[in-house]
C-alpha cells in the first residue's frame, strides 16, 4: 500500500522506518533542507540517530508528491497537535485520500481534541481516526514489538489502517470509540509529568503506584463526559499508554517531571529535552475542561499549579495527601 507520512519528526521517522520494509512509504518534511540532509545522511541524526532507513523509503519535501503518493493509499500526519490544524488546512486544495494523526492532546487556545480540529478542517467526507496506543519512537525504529490501536468512527478506515500498519513486530486493534483512545492519548501525558516529579522526590514506587491507577481514574471520569467508553480507557490507549509514559525513561513527559522535582524552571526543562512534550501543553486545557464538566481531577488540578502557578512540588504532594479519605471508585 502507498503510504505518505507527513512529518519527519521522531515518531514519523520511526514509523516510516518500521513501514518501508513491507509498504510503499514516502516520508515528507515540510523544510527542503531537512529533507535533503535525511536523503544524505539515509537516517534522522536529531531525533533517531544510528537508525538506518530502509533502501525502498523516499523522502520529499513537496507536499503535492507526498499527497499524490498516497493518493489511492493512506495520508498519517505526525505533527504536534499544534501542527494538525496548520497541516490539515494545507490539504484543501487537494484531493485527500484516508487520513489518520498520530498527535496526542487537546489543541490550545480552543481545547479541541484532534479529532475535532480534523472535523472543522476536512468536513465529514473524509475518512480519518487516530493511530494512538503505548509506543516510543526509538523502540519502534529499532523493529521492537508494539501494539497500537486505530480509533475511528468509520469501519473500513479502520481496515484500511489495520492492513497497512499490522504486522511484523506492530499489533494492531481497532475501535470506533475515537473520544475515548484521544482523551487517553491526551491526559496520560500530564500524569506523566505528575509521576516523574514524585520519582524526582524519591517518594517510592508505591507512591508512582498510587498516582498512576488514581491518574486512570481521573482519565476515565474525563473521557466519559466528554462521551468516551469507560472500557476503552481499561486498554492499550489508556491504561497501556498510561503505564508506558509514566514509567519509561524515554519519557519525555516523564522528564519533565524528574527537571520539575530536582528544581529546574520550565523553560530550561524544555530547552534541554529538544522535543515536545505534550503534558505541558495540554495541562491547561484539561483542567479548564475539567472545570466545566464539573468533574474532579485533584492530580491534574496539582501538576498546573505546580507548572503554571508557581507551587512547590512538595506542598502539592502534601495537598493530595491530605484530600479527605472516601471510597475507592471511577
Amino acid at each position: 500500500m502507498n503510504i505518505s507520512i507527513l512529518g519527519a519528526g521522531a515518531w514519523g521517522t520511526a514509523l516510516a522506518i518500521a513501514l518501508a520494509p513491507r509498504q510503499a512509504v514516502l516520508l515528507w518534511g515540510r523544510d527542503p533542507g531537512t529533507i535533503a540532509a535525511l536523503v544524505d545522511a539515509r537516517e534522522n541524526r536529531r531525533y533517531l540517530p544510528g537508525l538506518a532507513f530502509p533502501e525502498s523509503l523516499q523522502l520529499s519535501s513537496q507536499l503535492h508528491t507526498a499527497l499524490t503518493h498516497a493518493r489511492d493509499g493512506l495520508l498519517i500526519i505526525a505533527t504536534s497537535v499544534a501542527g494538525l490544524r496548520p497541516m490539515l488546512h494545507a490539504l484543501h486544495e487537494f484531493n485527500v485520500p484516508n487520513v489518520v494523526w498520530l498527535c496526542k492532546g487537546f489543541e490550545q487556545g480552543s481545547a479541541l481534541l484532534p479529532h475535532q480540529v480534523a472535523q472543522q478542517e476536512l468536513g465529514d467526507a473524509v475518512p480519518a481516526g487516530a493511530l494512538s496506543g503505548p509506543s516510543f519512537a526509538q523502540e519502534t525504529a529499532r523493529g521492537l514489538p508494539c501494539a497500537l490501536t486505530i480509533g475511528s468512527r468509520d469501519a473500513e478506515l479502520r481496515r484500511t489502517v489495520v492492513a497497512a500498519v499490522h504486522g511484523a513486530n506492530i499489533r494492531v486493534y481497532s475501535t470506533d470509540d475515537l473520544i475515548g483512545v484521544e482523551v487517553g492519548g491526551a491526559v496520560k501525558n500530564v500524569l506523566a509529568i505528575a509521576t516523574g516529579i514524585a520519582d524526582g522526590l524519591g517518594l517510592g514506587m508505591n507512591a508512582r503506584a498510587a498516582l498512576i491507577t488514581r491518574g486512570l481514574a481521573e482519565i476515565t471520569r474525563l473521557g466519559v463526559a466528554l462521551g468516551g467508553r469507560s472500557e476503552t480507557f481499561m486498554g492499550l490507549t489508556g491504561m497501556g499508554d498510561l503505564i508506558l509514559t509514566c514509567t519509561g525513561d524515554l519519557s519525555r513527559n516523564r522528564q519533565v517531571g524528574l527537571g520539575i522535582a530536582a528544581g529546574k524552571s520550565l523553560d530550561t526543562i524544555i530547552t534541554e529535552l529538544g522535543h515536545v512534550a505534550e503534558g505541558v501543553r495540554c495541562v491547561q486545557a484539561v483542567h479548564a475542561l475539567a472545570q466545566r464538566q464539573g468533574i474532579t481531577m485533584p492530580i491534574v488540578d496539582a501538576v498546573a499549579r505546580v507548572l503554571f502557578e508557581g507551587e512547590a512540588p512538595q506542598h502539592a504532594i502534601q495537598q493530595l495527601l491530605a484530600r479527605e479519605a472516601r471510597e475507592e471508585s471511577i
